[in-house]
């Protein structure tokens, strides 16, 4: 090898990769899921008591959440939004490979990549828009957290649980908001260092990461600049959180308690905010093991807990994945577009 060959970077082996993450699911669903079926069995006389109405307004929002995903996608992509169902569709199989995979958001956006690309949704704005859609979704998840904690606390207590995850949005917001002054205001600065960076790695052009990057500084600053677009990515994105939180707190009533919206917003913002750490799928155990023990101390009875969140995960986890399996067989299976065809035209921007 002559000295300046590029050195080879390490690299840890698939196999490893595979046997480390099924490793982390066993041990996540031994000492968190299955005590909590093991748990929920003893509650199961419960379940005659359930309002059978309350659980459909349950499911119809986490329907509303999904909805509401949907509109935030289409808004991320404007002005080349492919059509609702077809979005629906493609998020829906994203949702179901997250759901199976640790660390299954980064395939699941390759996949959402791939189709809409196929629908005729330009690159530039296809990964920008994708890229925005989950980073300001996680943005709005940390605000809802947060402004719950700054009502609850003083009438709870703090709980050092709260401050990781409140430590852990922090960094969130300031490496989002960081991102965007460099790529807006400083972009001449970004261009440089990105160039410094790419120019140490082996098989990658540095005028093409700068021209993609301009690319980038362009969709942020028209993103910007149309503060209705901006606006409904924010509120779709907001939406989406709030209804699937809804559904929970619809599952805890239907099971004949009623729980402050505020004690339910910090409990659940503080499961989702540490299940954003890839160590399972959509964080499965992590959700379930951090809800029922913060439902238990806001006052909730552990067995309606217990039933409540393993309904919810239900509806939120386990039902979007088959039907997300048949969404991506659909989306396969569908006409490939005329050669020339874009697939997807323009379309206004998405309305309340």
């Amino acid at each position: 090898m002559s000295p300046d060959s590029p050195k080879p970077r390490f690299a840890i082996p698939r196999e490893i990769r595979i046997t480390v993450s099924f490793g982390l699911i066993i041990f996540v669903l031994a000492y968190f899921v299955v005590p909590q079926f093991a748990s929920g069995r003893k509650s199961l006389h419960l379940l005659a008591t359930i309002n059978p109405v309350l659980v459909a307004v349950a499911v119809v929002c986490e329907m509303a959440a999904i909805y509401a995903y949907v509109e935030l996608t289409r808004t991320v992509l404007y002005p080349y939004s492919p059509h609702r169902f077809d979005t629906l569709r493609v998020n829906l199989a994203g949702l179901a490979i997250s759901h199976v995979i640790p660390g299954g958001t980064a395939p699941a956006g390759a996949l959402s990549y791939r189709i809409f690309n196929q629908l005729g949704v330009p690159k530039e704005t296809n990964a920008f828009g994708l890229a925005t859609q989950g980073t300001g979704s996680a943005v709005v998840l940390n605000i809802i957290f947060w402004c719950a904690l700054v009502v609850s606390i003083p009438l709870r207590g703090f709980n050092p649980a709260y401050g990781f995850a409140a430590l852990a949005g922090v960094f969130l917001l300031l490496a989002f908001f960081g991102t965007l002054i460099l790529l807006t205001r400083g972009q001449r600065h970004a261009d440089n260092w990105m160039r410094a960076i790419v120019a140490h790695i082996p098989r990658i052009d540095p005028d093409k990461v700068s021209a993609l990057l301009g690319k980038v500084a362009d969709r942020i600053n028209v993103l910007i600049n149309n503060r209705r677009t901006l606006w409904w990515a924010f509120t779709w994105a907001g939406l989406n959180w709030l209804f699937d939180a809804a559904c929970l707190w619809v599952f805890i009533w239907s099971f004949g308690h009623v729980i402050s919206p505020i004690d339910l917003l910090v409990a659940y913002g503080l499961a989702n905010v540490l299940a954003a750490i890839p160590i399972t799928p959509a964080g499965l155990g992590v959700v379930e093991g951090v809800l029922i023990p913060t439902l238990v101390g806001f006052g909730v009875p552990h067995s309606q807990a217990i039933l409540a969140v393993l309904a919810y995960r239900l509806i939120n986890f386990w039902i979007p994945i088959p039907i997300g399996g048949a969404a991506y067989a659909s989306l396969e299976w569908r006409k490939a577009p005329p050669n020339g065809s874009t697939g997807a035209a323009p379309v206004p921007a998405p309305d309340a």
